[in-house]
C-alpha cells in the first residue's frame, strides 16, 4: 500500500529531537511490512523542506496557513502515484485535511485522535473543543473519517458521550527498540523511588503532584521524586517545590531524549502521572514494559489498567495519590503484581500489533486490539 500520513509535528529530520516515538515506530513499522510511506508534517519546520526519516519521505508544509498547501502537496503526490490510504492525527487541522482528501480523491481515511481534541478545559486553556471553530472542526473531522480511532478505551468512551463512534487502537511501544524486563522487586528500607515523564505544562498538573509530595512526606514516607520533561513554566514548579519543602527530595531533569530515557525508567520503582487529560500516555506502557507500575490520574491507559494494573485515583486529588503512594511503598507485594499484569497488557499492544491494526483500517477491515 501506499499510505499518506497528516501529522501536526513529531517527525524531525534527526529522528531524536522533536519527535513522537510512537508515530516513528509506526512508520518503522509500516515501511518494514513494505509500505511506501508519505508522511506530511504541518508545522515541523518553519519553512517547507522534505527530508527522509525511517524510509519514509517527510513533506513539512511550514507555519504559514497549513490546511490548504497540505492538500496541494498530498493531492500532487496522489497524481504522481494513487495513494491507498489517507491517515491523519489530531481532529483539527490535519484531521479535517485528511477526511476531505479521502472524500474528494475517493481513498479511505483514518482519523487518530491522540491528544486533546475532545477536551475543553477553560481554566488552564486547554483542549480542542476550547472555540467554535475548534468544536466544528472536530465534528467536520470525526464526520468525514471512514474510521476514528483512540489510543485508549477511556477516550472512546469520552467519544461516545459526544456521539463519535471510536475504535480502541492503542499506539503501542516498538519492542525491539524498547524490550521487555521483568518487574525488580524493591528494598523497601530505601526511599521509594518515583518518575514523573512530562512537559512541566498546566495540563500534566505538576503543583498537583508536588503537593502529594508534600502530603507525602508529612506522613514520613521516605521518597525521592525525578521529574523529566521540558520546562515550559519558566520555572513555577521548581518554585513550588521549594516552597512546600519538599525541594530536597525533588530532581528536576529537564529535557531528556527519547533514547536516554529507559535508564531513568529502569531505577523508578513507580511511575507518577498527575494529567487532568491523556490519550494515553505513552510512558506508562513503557514503564510497564521496563517493569514498572504506575500511579496516577484517572485518565488514558491509567484508567484502562485500573486497578490490577495500575492505581488510579481522582484528577487533583493530591491526598489519595500521596495515600496510595505510601501503600505501595508498604505492600511490595501488591506493586510486584500490578507491575506484572501492567506488563502484561503492555506487551499485549506492542507496535506491531498497532501496525496490523491500522493496516487492517486501511483495507476497510477492524483493527481494534483486546488485552
Amino acid at each position: 500500500m501506499r499510505i499518506a500520513l497528516l501529522v501536526p509535528g513529531g517527525v524531525d529530520r534527526t529522528g531524536t529531537e522533536r519527535v513522537i516515538p510512537c508515530l516513528l515506530w509506526l512508520i518503522e513499522g509500516l515501511v518494514a511490512a513494505g509500505h511506501e510511506v508519505m508522511v506530511f508534517a504541518a508545522r515541523q519546520e518553519r519553512l517547507p523542506a522534505q527530508w527522509e526519516l525511517l524510509g519514509a519521505r517527510v513533506h513539512n508544509i511550514g507555519r504559514r496557513p497549513g490546511a490548504p498547501r497540505m492538500l496541494a502537496a498530498l493531492f500532487a503526490e496522489h497524481r504522481r502515484a494513487r495513494f491507498d490510504a489517507i491517515h491523519a492525527f489530531w481532529a483539527q487541522g490535519c484531521g479535517v485535511a485528511g477526511g476531505i482528501a479521502g472524500r474528494v480523491l475517493g481513498i479511505r481515511s483514518v482519523l487518530t485522535l491522540p491528544g486533546g481534541d475532545l477536551e475543553a478545559l477553560r481554566d488552564i486553556g486547554y483542549g480542542g473543543r476550547l472555540t467554535l471553530r475548534g468544536r466544528f472542526e472536530g465534528w467536520l473531522a470525526t464526520r468525514l473519517a471512514d474510521k476514528v480511532t483512540a489510543p485508549s478505551n477511556h477516550l472512546c468512551d469520552r467519544a461516545a458521550r459526544l456521539g463519535i463512534s471510536a475504535t480502541f487502537l492503542p499506539l503501542g511501544v516498538a519492542l525491539d527498540h524498547w524490550p521487555p524486563r521483568s518487574p525488580r522487586a524493591r528494598e523497601p528500607s530505601e526511599p521509594i523511588a518515583l518518575l514523573h515523564v512530562a512537559s512541566l505544562n498546566r495540563v500534566k498538573d505538576q503543583s498537583m503532584l508536588l503537593r502529594a509530595m508534600q502530603a507525602l512526606s508529612a506522613s514520613g514516607q521516605p521518597f525521592v521524586l525525578t521529574v523529566i520533561g521540558e520546562d515550559t513554566l519558566d520555572g513555577q514548579i521548581q518554585r513550588l517545590a521549594m516552597a512546600l519543602g519538599i525541594g530536597a527530595f525533588v530532581r528536576f531533569i529537564g529535557f531528556v531524549p527519547h533514547h536516554d530515557l529507559r535508564a531513568w525508567v529502569e531505577r523508578a520503582d513507580l511511575l507518577v502521572m498527575t494529567s487532568r487529560h491523556e490519550a494515553g500516555p505513552l510512558v506508562t506502557l513503557e514503564a510497564a514494559i521496563a517493569g514498572v507500575p504506575t500511579i496516577g490520574t484517572e485518565v488514558g491507559h491509567i484508567a484502562d489498567f485500573a486497578p490490577t494494573a495500575a492505581v488510579a485515583i481522582g484528577v487533583g486529588d493530591h491526598d489519595a495519590l500521596a495515600a496510595n503512594i505510601r501503600r505501595l511503598a508498604q505492600d511490595e507485594a501488591l506493586r510486584m503484581s500490578i507491575a506484572s499484569e501492567a506488563q502484561r497488557r503492555a506487551l499485549a499492544y506492542d507496535a506491531q500489533r498497532t501496525v496490523r491494526g491500522f493496516c487492517a483500517l486501511y483495507i476497510g477491515g477492524e483493527g481494534e486490539i483486546s488485552a
